[in-house]
């Protein structure tokens, strides 16, 4: 079939389907695209043609900001556990390497994501092009060469008859729960264009299966003899335990064994907040009763985790010297992670194995009585009545009373990610998306918008902080062009409230962090800046309902929920409102040497942190 390069891939994608337990679903859904040189004649007129003609079902979405159109694949990744996504193609330069964030957050959070980056001319007729990095040394390195260390597939297809090969090899990182994450695959631009005899085998419908590994039975019995032995384990559900549709399976092992349940910020919701083994967040935002269990468990039974230094409260949350770790995970890597007993299989499989293999082992459950208390703390929180101003932790406490079981809250980044893992009462696997891999800035909106293409049967709520939506809140004209509805929690605090937190407690005074006009002394701590970004939504095609009090924002989000099309709900904070304590830690470093008083302070309370940092070997 004799097709150009930018319409092979079109064709190609459009006939890729994903099977698991029986259900399959198309892997690559529709196609983000923004258009310049470089691809507007190859991918753009491929995308044109397949619309128009109907040759190749990829719908195709235009986005307004590249970075932004692949945090809206890997939200929608996310929710749909990894077993569909979306492509992204942008121009040439600028346009492509503005995707480069957007694949570090998609292969740190092990989210697949498939990137089309626009390239130089292969021929090298007429180099160096516009926008064309010129490297003395060779004269095949582009600016897209900085995609190589955020991928986990990367090609660039020189010739039209290497695309094949890149393609499947694409496809096949894309769908191992393993490997998976951004893949690239680069398209000069005169190759785009260029026609070639491509076999019809390439683009007959194909079905990718993704299998649920199965355990290695004597790594399972070694693990339950680990697990058997304990006096005081511990279970950390992790965003695997999500993906591997595992809750199931985990709700009968905590029951059956009686072993609390922790969650990360990607596990939570893994199972019910109110479960009764259920210990919430763990960690350095995690919640005082998990910590504590942390502290004194003999064995840590993890469970689709990574152990990000969030999770493990940069190793110091597991103090019990005699501490040995199981690990189920579908990755042999993040398996093998403590020096664990590992278990690489799927988190379904796996725990069915352990339980199976633990026959009939059950633990005390005298940790309940402390989970009632805290959630009598989390009450309190939630209805604190700060003034003048509302609490950050009244706003979450609202907004999770306004989600249904079945609805989505997204953030990223800033103070409230901490707030929500350590407040917030999830009541379904898919209700709580927090982006707490690469906690990238401008996340919120741009994946709230994948996540509702993904199921448009929930409603989504994308809590961002002004700072956050400052970075990135293009996306808005997106959802509006394609009558896409969310719910935009837009929380005024004048600044960077976490990193102003952050810097307070390590002795830097909240330098840099807010926003203000100049001082007297050539400081920011003037007058707040008379930034509307409430009018700044609402120009960009938003329906916008300001709040004052926490009444307001009750009213204003049942007024958003029965609202048909993009609504933003802006509400003023006190950056300053307390919240309860994590009784954790988080290693930060602060200088050894300062003439600030307030520094060296700090610098003491982290060397006695440190003293309480191992490495589980």
């Amino acid at each position: 079939m004799r097709l150009t390069v930018g319409q092979a891939v079109v064709r190609f994608l459009a006939s890729q389907w994903t099977e698991r337990d029986g259900v399959e679903r198309r892997t690559i859904a529709g196609c983000f695209g923004i258009f310049g040189h470089g691809n507007v004649a190859g991918m753009g007129q491929a995308l044109l043609q397949a619309q128009r003609t109907g040759e190749a079902d990829l719908p195709y979405h235009l986005a307004r900001n590249e970075q932004a159109m692949v945090h809206a694949a890997a939200g929608y990744a996310r929710m749909s556990n990894r077993l569909s996504t979306m492509a992204c193609t942008a121009s040439i330069g600028p346009g492509s390497t503005n995707m480069l964030t957007g694949a570090a957050l998609a292969t740190v959070n092990r989210l697949p994501v498939l990137l089309f980056p626009s390239d130089i001319f292969a021929t090298r007729v007429a180099a160096p092009v516009l926008q064309e990095l010129e490297d003395p040394r060779s004269y095949d390195v582009s600016v897209n060469d900085a995609f190589r260390p955020l991928s986990r597939f990367f090609d660039r297809v020189w010739r039209p008859e290497q695309l094949p090969a890149a393609l499947l090899g694409a496809m096949r990182v894309l769908t191992d729960p393993a490997e998976t994450g951004a893949v690239t695959v680069c398209l000069p631009q005169d190759v785009q264009a260029e026609a070639y005899d491509f076999p019809d085998e390439l683009f007959a419908r194909r079905v990718w299966h993704v299998a649920r590994p199965l355990p290695e039975p004597s790594f399972v019995e070694r693990a339950a003899e680990v697990v058997r032995n304990a006096s005081q384990p511990l279970l950390i559900a992790g965003g695997g335990a999500i993906y591997g549709e595992a809750s199931e399976e985990l709700d009968r092992f905590a029951r059956q064994t009686g072993i609390p349940v922790a969650d990360t910020q990607a596990g939570k919701g893994a199972l019910s907040w109110d479960h009764p083994n259920s210990v919430g967040g763990v960690g350095s935002t995690g919640t005082p009763v998990a910590n504590r269990l942390a502290r004194d468990a003999d064995v840590v039974i993890g469970v689709g985790t990574r152990y990000s230094d969030f999770t493990t409260a940069s190793r110091t949350a597991f103090r019990n010297p005699d501490v040995k770790f199981v690990n189920i995970n579908v990755a042999g890597f993040d398996a093998a992670k403590e020096a664990a007993f590992p278990i690489v299989a799927d988190a379904r499989a796996g725990l069915s194995a352990l339980l199976t293999a633990l026959e009939g082992k059950t633990f005390p459950t005298d940790y309940r009585a402390d989970v009632t208390r805290w959630q009598a703390t989390v009450d309190e929180a939630y209805g604190m009545g700060h003034s003048p101003l509302p609490a950050q932790s009244e706003v979450i406490g609202v907004v999770n009373e306004a989600c249904g079981a079945r609805d989505v809250v997204v953030q990223a980044a800033g103070s409230m990610p901490g707030d929500l893992q350590l407040l917030w009462r999830a009541r379904d696997p898919k209700q709580y998306h927090v982006e707490y891999g690469y906690s990238c800035m401008g996340f919120e909106i741009a994946g709230a918008l994948g996540i509702k293409m993904a199921d448009p049967s929930r409603e989504v709520y994308a809590l961002v902080g002004d700072g956050s939506y400052l970075m990135m809140a293009q996306e808005i004209v997106t959802a509006v062009s394609e009558g896409i509805k969310l719910i935009v929690v837009l929380v005024q605090n004048h600044g960077f409230a976490s990193i102003g937190a952050l810097s307070e407690s390590l002795g830097s005074q909240r330098f840099g962090t807010s926003y203000r006009f100049r001082g007297a002394d050539n400081d920011y701590d003037g007058a707040y800046l008379p930034v509307d970004l409430a009018a700044n939504a609402e120009s960009l095609g938003a329906s916008v309902i300001r709040c004052r009090t926490i009444a307001d924002l009750r009213d204003g989000l049942k007024r958003a929920r029965e609202a048909d099309r993009l609504t933003v709900v802006h509400i003023e904070t006190d950056p300053l409102s307390p919240v309860p304590s994590s009784e954790s830690w988080w290693d930060v470093p602060v200088p050894e040497i300062s003439e600030l008083s307030s520094t060296r302070a700090a610098r003491e309370t982290y060397d006695a942190a440190k003293r309480d940092q191992r490495l589980y070997l």
